[in-house]
């Protein structure tokens, strides 16, 4: 990866591969060049253009019309195409498939569920949280992070317990990438198969025997007789276990990692827990778990001096928005309080606005205020940190840590 430095910047131009390992490492020196030499940037060799600016990411996600959603998300060349909608559901869709579908998800995915949900993810928080911070040390991402989001989620649609973990796993070799691999890899695609076999199998479960979840909710929704077909309630389901899953655990790991890193920040929300949303808004900015989806440029595309050509591909730089220096002051420092929830671009914009931001804001918000009710300090062991490899997640496989226990 090039830092960004007044020498590097006058030798040569910037460079920016999402699948190079040292770029996860620290995308923003990059990002930074990016937006102040590079705003419009092409990549000859992967053949995408890619976004950087905060104004031009949001005015982007606000044009649906000239930035196509209808071949994915995702960089990756076997998940990118006409058949992206299957596991990305409306992700992958133009209006009016688009609105649609939304429309119909919506009927069974309504904020009442969400709400209801408040008791259970504070529950299925304590079930796992007590027993680490009773232990003192322990991986926040394997024993917390990793198990909550999946487990809310799994709550909503009706997967039982006993299956909980092998989902789980499942969901995370779909969005791991082995270093050189520049596409999807085998061991991905064969999870993906069975994710999608497992989501048939519960509907035609729920089919003999209606219940009270989400996968029911999603058979019954209806509009004007049009009904969702079983590959639209599969795709949907899909995208629940892998973006919403992954993305809020990567979010409550990206929190207590820069947490620790910023102490004197952190320990404004431990002794007053009420200010935990802060917590939370502050790390959506800094280090989002979301860092960039992909478009399709549906007509040629005049920017900056360039012309982007009807359909190649297009990323959104979500990551680099959010550390605008032109739009969020110091940028570059984790500042807990800031008033930047109506700025960042974390959840997307305009037609594509995440549907389910509520819920991710509400679990990451849950867990970590029960964790700070807990806890007067912990350290992040850095060292033995892991991070998830992925083009568009970010965020640590492996978190170790060590906890000062409140009642020790």
């Amino acid at each position: 990866m090039i830092q960004a430095s007044r020498e590097s910047s006058s030798l040569d131009p910037p460079t920016f591969n999402p699948y190079d390992y040292s770029f996860h490492e620290d995308p923003y020196p990059t990002y930074r060049r990016l937006r102040e030499e590079a705003p419009l940037y092409y990549n000859p060799e992967l053949e995408f253009w890619a976004l950087s600016r905060h104004a031009d990411v949001v005015a982007a996600f606000r044009d649906s019309t000239r930035l196509s959603s209808a071949n994915g998300v995702s960089l990756d060349p076997s998940a990118y195409g006409p058949n992206a909608h299957k596991v990305m559901s409306f992700l992958a869709m133009d209006d009016p498939r688009h609105m649609r579908m939304r429309q119909l998800v919506s009927k069974g995915f309504t904020p009442r569920r969400v709400a209801d949900l408040e008791g259970r993810i504070l529950e299925i928080t304590l079930e796992y949280l007590e027993p680490a911070l009773a232990a003192g040390e322990f991986d926040w991402i394997s024993d917390v992070a990793g198990k909550l989001p999946m487990d809310v989620i799994s709550e909503l649609m009706g997967v039982p317990k006993s299956d909980r973990a092998e989902i789980r796993r499942l969901a995370d070799l779909v969005v791991h990438r082995e270093e050189g691999v520049l596409d999807v890899p085998v061991a991905a695609m064969d999870a993906s198969l069975n994710l999608v076999g497992y989501f048939a199998r519960m509907i035609t479960e729920r089919r003999a025997k209606e219940t009270a979840d989400l996968t029911s909710a999603l058979l019954g929704a209806e509009i004007d007789g049009d009904r969702l077909s079983d590959d639209e309630i599969i795709g949907f389901m899909f995208l629940m276990v892998v973006a919403g899953n992954e993305t809020t655990t990567k979010l409550l790991g990206n929190a207590m990692f820069w947490g620790a890193e910023n102490k004197s920040e952190v320990r404004q929300v431990l002794s007053d827990p009420s200010r935990t949303p802060e917590w939370v808004e502050e790390t959506l900015r800094y280090d989002t778990s979301s860092q960039l989806v992909a478009r399709t440029a549906a007509e040629d595309i005049e920017l900056h001096g360039s012309t982007i050509p009807a359909g190649d591909k297009v990323l959104l730089l979500i990551g680099s928005a959010n550390r605008d220096s032109e739009v969020f002051d110091d940028a570059d420092t984790f500042r807990i309080g800031r008033n930047s929830s109506q700025k960042i671009a974390s959840f997307g914009g305009g037609v594509h606005f995440c549907l389910g931001a509520h819920l991710a804001r509400l679990e990451a918000t849950i867990a970590l205020e029960q964790f700070a009710r807990r806890v007067t300090d912990y350290d992040v062991d850095v060292d033995r940190c892991e991070r998830v490899h992925s083009t568009n997640v970010r965020g640590f496989a492996a978190l170790p840590m060590k906890v000062t226990d409140r009642h020790a």
